[in-house]
């Protein structure tokens, strides 16, 4: 069985990809072979395609860090059939892949592929960071930065729902999109956007998702009420930066621990998806709020693979609001 993949094989723009074919093996024990229906396009691969992504591996690889698609084949031990969605990590820009079985949840035959992938890494992203470290609640108001991401628009989504107020940054010509959301839009370049934040919640918000990290971190933890945190999730602000990839992690991960040991109420977290920590059970309620029409994601568009290039200038663009999406 031979599949079609996109390979990043050194740094440089996306001009640089190439579409390679090899043999695929048959799935091994605990293993299944995935013919893909739609893979995303994340802000970590404009990040690995540079070398400054935190966990990329060496190059030359095959990106994609997530995917839906069919069952074609299930290696000796393995009962899993029927449609399924997954986190890969790099590996899913490809017409078909092997891979384990473990953490690939069930997808729902009526579902929409790409609206699915747009909810697994994005969404059990965003779902967490809500719910399991923010822990946001009715009354409460918070503030997403990036607020017209594939991340961002589903923070605004899942925070609303949690009954909280929310102030969603963006560039000047997407406050549309972030205030259609139900959230109240800034100017995330404003020198003012402190003062602006403080104005809509004068003791401070109780959450700021911060995907940027770099010099707005000061901003963001001026933002904080008194038990309020600061969630940081990426750190794209730092995409030109050179030098040592894990500089910026390291740099915003010291500072979050030194700002939460202050006797001030405020507390710092450095949020990273894994397969831990309730991955499969929140990938399984995100796509049970989709079926039931209670969180929608937005798919910006849908490519064919063969347009991967394509994605990642959209993406790096940042002229997108929602989740880019290929379909193989």
């Amino acid at each position: 069985m031979k599949t079609t993949q996109v390979v990043m094989p050194h740094a440089g723009g996306p001009e640089v990809l190439e579409f390679a074919e090899r043999d695929l093996p048959e799935p091994g024990p605990g293993q299944v072979r995935v013919k893909v229906e739609a893979t995303g396009v994340a802000f970590a691969e404009v990040q690995m395609l540079r070398g400054r992504y935190y966990a990329q591996p060496k190059f030359p690889f095959v990106p994609g860090y997530d995917l839906v698609g069919e069952v074609e084949a299930a290696g000796p031990g393995v009962a899993l059939g029927g449609r399924v969605a997954g986190m890969t990590r790099t590996g899913a820009w490809a017409e078909r892949v092997v891979l384990p079985a473990a953490h690939l949840v069930p997808v729902p035959p009526d579902l929409d592929a790409a609206e699915v992938v747009a909810l697994v890494t994005n969404g059990v992203t965003a779902y967490q960071m809500v719910h399991r470290v923010a822990k946001v609640a009715a009354g409460q108001t918070v503030l997403v930065h990036g607020a017209a991401g594939g991340v961002g628009t589903l923070l605004v989504r899942l925070a609303l729902r949690a009954g909280a107020r929310v102030i969603g940054t963006a560039s000047p010509g997407k406050h549309d999109q972030v205030r259609e959301m139900g959230a109240i839009p800034l100017d995330y370049r404003d020198p003012l956007l402190v003062e602006k934040v403080r104005q809509h919640a004068p003791g401070g918000v109780a959450a700021v998702f911060d995907h940027a990290a770099g010099p707005g971190l000061k901003r963001s933890w001026a933002m904080l009420g008194r038990g309020g945190v600061l969630i940081v999730y990426g750190s794209a602000a730092t995409l030109d930066d050179t030098g040592w990839r894990m500089a910026p992690y390291v740099s915003t991960m010291g500072r979050l621990l030194w700002w939460s040991l202050l006797p001030n109420g405020r507390r710092g977290r450095f949020y990273s998806i894994n397969h831990r920590n309730h991955f499969d059970e929140d990938l399984a309620t995100v796509i049970g709020l989709l079926r039931a029409g209670e969180l929608q994601p937005r798919v910006a568009a849908r490519l064919p693979l063969a347009e991967a290039p394509k994605a990642l200038r959209m993406l790096d663009d940042r002229a997108v609001v929602g989740k880019i999406v290929l379909e193989p």
